[in-house]
């Protein structure tokens, strides 16, 4: 199992992404980078080689991307527009590829959110016809699309581990994977079962935080096993015997050089790691 971190939810940089703080999260002793694609497809060329150099030079690797599609890139209603999606994606992928992602997470939940009063199933169909796009595309490249099951607030469609897998069976590509998030899932009530039975052959990626819920606070670093109710969670995961990736998926209220380092040993205690 490895550990990484999403550093799009720590970045205090104008352009949203958190290369600032790559060095920070290399020296608290990280496996790998998660990084996001929609932000990185923003930048300009010479921008986004100067990001390139950034990450080879301090030598942790982007394994993981996350926020695959800004909100600004419809994918379901009336404006969805597929010559629009494919010319992105052609823009995208081949960008989290030359970073070195082997994983590209697909939640995106201002792109995939349903229009108020828009047919389920027309929505359904056209998440169904994107993801094939995607996973297509990222399947050139060597990349698996982690499919991200989003809370109700966030999206209307896809807010389950159980229909994340149904979206996975609908496309029925090899690279077409899901992840599940401990916040998310943890919002949602969602029982562990469907984890348990379709996670051996489906889970690909994992985020996690401390959900926070109730404290007033966004979900937030861990910072002690016993805080929250982790147990069951990460007896799931071994139970199905997980082994890819675990990325915190977080925002950080106090001094981040000590509270990502404090956050990984937490991460381990819970999931049982004596090695990274």
């Amino acid at each position: 199992m490895k550990f990484g971190c999403c550093i799009n939810m720590i970045a205090s940089g104008e352009d949203k992404i958190g290369a600032e703080h790559i060095g920070l999260i290399k020296q608290a002793g990280y496996d790998y980078l998660e990084m996001p694609l929609a932000e990185i497809t923003q930048l300009s060329d010479s921008a986004f080689e100067d990001l390139l150099c950034m990450v080879q030079e301090n030598g942790l690797p982007c394994e993981a991307c996350n926020n695959l599609f800004p909100a600004s890139v419809r994918l379901t209603g009336q404006s969805a527009d597929s010559s629009t999606i494919q010319a992105y994606l052609e823009r995208a992928i081949p960008r989290a590829a030359a970073l070195g992602a082997k994983v590209v997470v697909f939640g995106s939940g201002g792109a995939k959110r349903l229009p108020d009063g828009f047919d389920h199933q027309q929505g359904w169909e056209q998440v169904v016809a994107v993801t094939k796009t995607v996973c297509t595309i990222a399947a050139a490249h060597g990349i698996t699309i982690a499919i991200e099951p989003l809370r109700k607030p966030e999206c209307n469609i896809i807010n389950s581990f159980a229909e994340g897998v149904q979206l996975a069976q609908a496309v029925n590509l090899e690279n077409c994977r899901v992840l599940v998030d401990f916040y998310h899932l943890t919002y949602e009530n969602e029982d562990l079962q469907s984890l348990l039975t379709y996670g051996p052959a489906y889970l690909r990626h994992v985020h996690f935080a401390n959900p926070a819920i109730g404290t007033g606070l966004p979900r937030i670093y861990p910072d002690d096993p016993a805080e929250w109710n982790y147990a069951p969670f990460a007896q799931a995961l071994e139970q199905i015997g997980y082994q890819h990736r675990v990325s915190v998926e977080a925002y950080c209220h106090q001094d981040l050089a000590v509270q990502a380092a404090k956050t990984l040993q937490t991460m381990k205690r819970i999931f049982a790691q004596t090695n990274a």
